[in-house]
């Protein structure tokens, strides 16, 4: 998959789920979902998602690997998780607001 950069769509080509990048780090990076390589709009879809790689996506969630070089957004809910390579992307924590009195 060529470089990514922010405001970047894609999809899964196993399942329904669509991203948006919000962050990505410099250079080719291998996004996957469900086991599959990630899709631009407009291409074809087939297959099945691994089982493997069936954890899910929830829509609104931000998804990061571990050192925070790539971040992407949630935009359409699928059964497939989102990995860069191998290596799982986890779901972002909120920040906690501060409290007020």
């Amino acid at each position: 998959m060529p470089s990514l950069s922010a405001g970047k769509r894609l999809k899964s080509a196993v399942c329904a789920t669509e991203i948006m990048v919000i962050a990505a780090p410099d250079g080719d990076v291998q996004l996957r979902c469900g086991g599959a390589p990630m899709v631009e709009d407009g291409e074809v879809n087939g297959g099945d998602v691994d089982p493997g790689h069936a954890d899910g996506t929830a829509i609104g969630k931000r998804y990061v690997n571990a050192d925070g070089s790539l971040e992407v957004l949630c935009v359409k809910a699928g059964d497939g998780s989102l990995a860069l390579g191998d290596t799982a992307l986890t779901v972002k924590d909120a920040k906690k607001l501060p409290k007020t009195d």
